[in-house]
């Protein structure tokens, strides 16, 4: 399955995220390790469209006051996920063999 840079850093996101994995905390890593803003509304759409796709699973966690009795929506790297990250990196890597001096396996 192919996926869009975005999609994969969105997978990631999730991935590293485990069970904490939420819309805000998914847009908080992605600004975190990226340097830039996602809109909600753009991280909503990738997580729905991935969800769509079988790379992620959704499942709602308990209301919170925080929230205003709103209930948080985690989502969960499937096996279809994980599967696109390999294949993602497969190619990455394939394309760094013909960059000489860069050997992205070895993190150089």
């Amino acid at each position: 399955m192919k996926i869009g840079a975005f999609e994969e850093l969105v997978l990631l996101a999730v991935g590293s995220l485990g069970e904490g994995a939420y819309g805000v905390a998914v847009k908080e890593l992605l600004a975190e390790k990226t340097g830039k803003s996602t809109s909600i509304g753009a991280l909503h759409s990738a997580l729905y469209r991935l969800e769509d796709k079988g790379c992620l699973v959704s499942s709602e966690g308990g209301a919170t006051n925080e929230r205003g009795g709103r209930r948080k929506k985690y989502y969960t790297l499937t096996a279809t996920g994980r599967n696109a990250l390999i294949e993602a990196n497969k190619l990455r890597l394939e394309f760094s063999k013909n960059i000489t001096g860069l050997n992205l396996e070895m993190g150089e």
